[in-house]
């Protein structure tokens, strides 16, 4: 299905040099796992709605996922979106709840509770490239249009940065805090970001025409039509032309072309039996 590119933006190196300095590597390395966390719920409910992640950025408080599909979706990416602030306030709860089954363990997990909870109530601020920003930004483009709303989501990305940059102006003539600088630039980045479309790309749209001009190997294989679209999604392979034999029992039925696949898939009936489509 393709694989997940990582990358590190000069941001994230650059809070990791500051944390070096400061001797604050363990609370990076904690933050660096809440965010990994936090993405991993992102990830593991968009292969349960049929997406995928295309890329990731690794970034100061968190990070941006990007890639591109060519139907919105508004409930799956509330639902979706919704997924990583959850998950930071489950693992949360879980640590606070540990406190009562084992006092002890309080002074090794207080860091990775308020880490993520801090995760999950950041992250459900309405600005983009934030996940509540994700989830406002949907909203608003059922009633105004998505580039609309998206214009709206980004001036206020914009304007929480400006105010979080007023605050560490002000921290430096008492306690400085460079912690809200890189926030500040952080949120600024995600809005003045220029990449389109989604941060989930759904998981099979089919071989794009740059692909096939440079030639792709084709895959087919068969399955019986009883099985469901999601075990197809989870069979064919995103960089190769591909054609399914559907089959009962050893009786062959029909072949899905390309293009049967990619109509099948987007019409988000992953549960259904192949059999539908017939």
């Amino acid at each position: 299905m393709g694989s997940i590119r990582i990358k590190v933006h000069p941001l994230f190196i650059l809070l990791f040099l500051y944390s070096a300095f400061t001797s604050k590597i363990l609370i990076f390395l904690v933050c660096t796992l809440t965010a990994v966390a936090h993405e991993l719920g992102h990830s593991i409910v968009a292969e349960i709605k049929g997406y995928k992640l295309n890329k990731i950025t690794l970034m100061p408080f968190g990070a941006i996922v990007q890639g591109n599909f060519d139907k919105p979706f508004i409930k799956d990416d509330v639902i979706i979106s919704l997924a990583g602030p959850l998950t930071n306030l489950l693992i949360a709860v879980l640590f606070v709840a540990s406190w009562w089954v084992y006092p002890l363990s309080y002074p090794y997990t207080e860091i990775a509770m308020q880490a993520n909870l801090s995760m999950a109530i950041v992250n459900l601020l309405p600005a983009l490239p934030l996940d509540g920003g994700r989830i406002l930004c949907a909203l608003l483009s059922v009633r105004f249009g998505k580039k609309t709303a998206n214009i709206v989501c980004k001036v206020l990305g914009v304007l929480l940065s400006v105010l979080l940059l007023v605050l560490f102006t002000i921290s430096i003539f008492s306690t400085l805090n460079l912690s809200v600088l890189f926030f500040s630039l952080f949120i600024l980045f995600g809005a003045l970001s220029k990449e389109k479309g989604n941060n989930y790309v759904r998981a099979y749209v089919g071989v794009s025409r740059e692909k096939l001009l440079k030639g792709v190997k084709v895959s087919r294989f068969a399955i019986d039509k009883d099985a469901s679209v999601k075990r197809l999604v989870n069979l064919i392979d995103g960089d190769a032309l591909n054609e399914v034999v559907i089959v009962d029992g050893n009786e062959k039925l029909t072949t899905f072309s390309e293009e049967k696949i990619r109509k099948i898939i987007l019409t988000g009936k992953l549960k259904s039996k192949l059999d539908e489509f017939i």
